[in-house]
């Protein structure tokens, strides 16, 4: 058999790393030397060392910033880790009509988000089918708004997350549930373990990884949480922008003709440093528990 030359290899993996270098690398490199500048969006910039990062301290939004991503983060990954599993066993069940409802599970992950979002906009506004249906049925006597207080408009963006995330992660629990052996599922049952006992000691070793991994894309997406507070919020991060993320307040930073490009790359890096370190978390998680 003829040996392949020392460079076949790197010839192979060329576009896949030219593709890295130009289009990750590279902006995520200039991100970072752009926030020691104070370019702006129509103007050159100079070096001025850490004083974006000095003034990011000093902004009364990056703190409810921060803690709006955090808290998202935090709900959001017990939920659309666990719930998608549940979800996954109830559907994967040979029962009539199961076709159909995994479809209607799915239906909301190709719906674009802009548009979940406008729906849920009209349904929690104050003259929303939720609140109008609330009164009309004795339960509420008062508006409750979901889009105007704090904290109801936080957790409506988490349910909205949680209703468009259920069918992408099902479908991946899906298939990784194919792979746990019937067997094991049977002797146990033998051996007189219950549903709830055969669900942590089968079902959930034999996931693990699946788990490991809807996790982290869980939590790098709820880090990256826009478009759901953008839409409900009016564009405006809720009332008094208490319901800004670290995007949102990233777009705002960039936006317009005298954006603040190094301003808003500072915030990028911080979003970057807050974003490994709960994904370090996870792997280190993952590898002890393997």
């Amino acid at each position: 058999m003829k040996a392949h030359r020392w460079y076949t290899p790197w010839l192979l993996t060329a576009p896949a790393l030219i593709w890295l270098a130009v289009f990750s690398l590279w902006p995520a490199l200039n991100t970072a030397v752009l926030s020691f500048t104070n370019v702006h969006a129509l103007s050159g910039g100079r070096f001025i060392g850490v004083r974006n990062y000095e003034l990011m301290w000093q902004d009364p939004q990056l703190r409810d910033a921060i803690l709006n991503t955090v808290v998202f983060m935090v709900v959001c990954v017990p939920l659309l880790t666990f719930l998608p599993l549940l979800l996954a066993l109830l559907v994967q069940r040979t029962l009539p009509f199961m076709g159909f409802f995994r479809t209607v599970f799915y239906f909301p992950v190709i719906a674009s988000a802009v548009v979940v979002a406008l729906i849920w906009q009209w349904l929690l506004d104050d003259r929303g089918l939720v609140n109008g249906l609330g009164r009309q049925m004795g339960l509420i006597h008062r508006t409750l708004p979901f889009l105007t207080d704090r904290w109801l408009l936080l957790f409506s963006a988490i349910a909205l997350t949680v209703w468009k995330g259920l069918g992408y992660y099902m479908v991946l629990y899906l298939s990784a549930l194919g792979n746990v052996r019937r067997e094991l599922h049977e002797a146990a049952a033998v051996d007189g373990a219950g549903t709830v006992r055969r669900f942590w000691s089968v079902t959930v070793p034999g996931v693990r990884g699946t788990m490991a991994l809807v996790s982290v894309l869980i939590a790098v997406n709820a880090m990256r949480v826009f478009t759901e507070l953008y839409v409900l919020g009016g564009r405006t991060g809720g009332v008094g922008g208490q319901d800004v993320s670290l995007v949102m307040l990233i777009q705002q930073a960039a936006s317009g003709s005298d954006g603040r490009i190094g301003y808003a790359s500072a915030l990028s890096v911080l979003l970057f440093a807050l974003t490994v370190g709960p994904l370090l978390l996870l792997a280190r998680w993952n590898r002890r528990t393997d």
